[in-house]
């Protein structure tokens, strides 16, 4: 029996280190590295699951430029009214008459055919905008990886302001616990009042509640990154990296919109997709030429395979489109429509990614003065909290002098914060506007 217990126990334990969640130590490479992983981010799957598809349809536009072989074996029994295909006779001997109806009789045939297209230009056009679209999917593959590195990074962004928020709520209510604790002694020297030590409580108070809804935000945080990774939501986070202040080398306007325009996969995949459509549109344009094909086949037919005997055909078709009842014109008309589509396309792409350079340029310059004004901020802050409990230790003022200072540390706690996490995601902006924002995280 105590052999049982005991092996109940060992169980229970090993299940429960089992069913307990990992916790995973990420860096923000690492996070990138799993959300670009075969199995993590689902947008970027379902982008390679189209990049697969214009493969496939670059293949099968080439078909069409390829030999076409197949061949075949029959074995038939049949019957035939000659009647039915006007083969009548009138013999002028009495008694014999040709019938209307033959068979049945057996045909055997084994033969292979092949067919060649030996001059087709709109066959070859189609399959240069297909391999053209196949590079306008790869294209947008490197474009789906941007945006879900950009997405990663800011979703770990996300989980270090709220790590931050988090250290400085607990750091506040430590800040508070300790004015409480002062104030209680004050109150027991004879040098404070009740009311000072309520008001410590109530600060106290307030920030056990604020400590507590940050954590909340924290693991909101961690579940949209795990989510964005493909992970398993139960996994325990532990981020290696911190907010901070990393300064960037100066870039100009110019030298921005310059990397943008050599680097921004979207727009590769946008003047690709122009291409295509050009392509396309010279497609249906050299439908009105006359097209050439060889064909052959080679075979043994008779009344049964042992009687069968060899044949053969072989020879050339000029196809000449003469007319279609207007549908090659429609055609073309919707393919040049399609062209002038991409163009315009183009032209807005290109203003966009302008636009997006200069808003990214003015953030990060707003955010580096934000981020030098919040530490000058928390200095000063930091100064005024020590030489209010001075003040409230000597009894030269109230415990409102060092519970104000304390909320204005507080707030400068939270700007420095803010200032940190602009700049920071104004560098992620920065690089996805100029299509290098993998190569910044790494």
């Amino acid at each position: 029996m105590r052999l049982f217990t005991c092996l109940l126990l060992a169980a229970a334990a090993f299940a429960e280190r089992v069913e307990s969640p990992a916790t995973l130590r990420l860096s923000l490479r690492q996070a990138v590295e799993v959300a670009l992983a075969p199995d993590g981010n689902a947008r970027l799957a379902l982008t390679e699951e189209l990049a697969r598809q214009a493969d496939t349809r670059a293949r099968q536009a080439r078909s069409a430029l390829l030999p076409q072989v197949e061949s075949s074996l029959a074995q038939q029994n049949q019957t035939r009214n000659l009647a039915a295909f006007g083969i009548r006779f009138s013999l002028p001997f009495p008694g014999f008459e040709l019938p209307e109806r033959v068979g049945p009789f057996n045909t055997f045939d084994a033969r292979v055919t092949a067919a060649q297209s030996l001059f087709d230009l709109s066959a070859v056009r189609r399959w240069q905008a297909s391999r053209a679209g196949v590079r306008a999917a790869a294209a947008e593959t490197d474009s789906a990886r941007e945006q879900v590195t950009a997405s990663v990074a800011k979703l770990y962004l996300a989980a270090l302001v709220a790590e931050s928020r988090l250290e400085s709520a607990r750091a506040n209510l430590e800040l508070a616990e300790a004015l409480e604790r002062l104030a209680l002694n004050q109150k027991a020297a004879g040098t404070g009042t009740a009311i000072e030590v309520t008001r410590a409580r109530v600060q106290a108070a307030n920030l056990r509640q604020r400590v507590l809804a940050v954590q909340n935000e924290r693991r909101r945080a961690h579940l949209e990154l795990l989510k964005a990774m493909g992970l398993d939501l139960a996994t325990q986070l532990e981020l290696t990296e911190r907010l901070a202040y990393i300064p960037m080398d100066a870039v100009t306007l110019e030298q921005a919109k310059a990397t943008a325009i050599a680097s921004r996969p979207d727009l590769k995949a946008q003047d690709i997709r122009e291409t295509t459509a050009r392509l396309g549109y010279s497609a249906t344009r050299l439908e009105r030429l006359p097209s050439l094909a060889g064909f052959a086949d080679y075979g043994t037919i008779g009344s049964s395979i042992n009687h069968a005997l060899p044949t053969r055909t072989y020879g050339l078709a000029l196809r000449v489109p003469l007319f279609d009842g207007g549908r090659r014109d429609a055609r073309r008309a919707e393919s040049l429509s399609l062209v002038r589509q991409e163009s315009v396309k183009t032209r807005d792409l290109r203003r966009q990614v302008e636009l997006e350079v200069r808003l990214a340029l003015d953030n990060l310059q707003s955010a580096e003065e934000q981020v030098r004004v919040a530490d000058d901020g928390l200095k000063l802050a930091d100064e005024e909290v020590a030489q209010a409990e001075r003040r409230y230790r000597a009894g030269v003022t109230s415990s409102l002098e060092v519970t104000d200072a304390q909320t204005r540390l507080e707030r400068a706690r939270e700007n420095r914060i803010a200032a940190l996490f602009a700049f920071q995601a104004a560098r992620i902006d920065l690089g996805q506007a100029t299509g290098t924002v993998r190569r910044l995280i790494q």
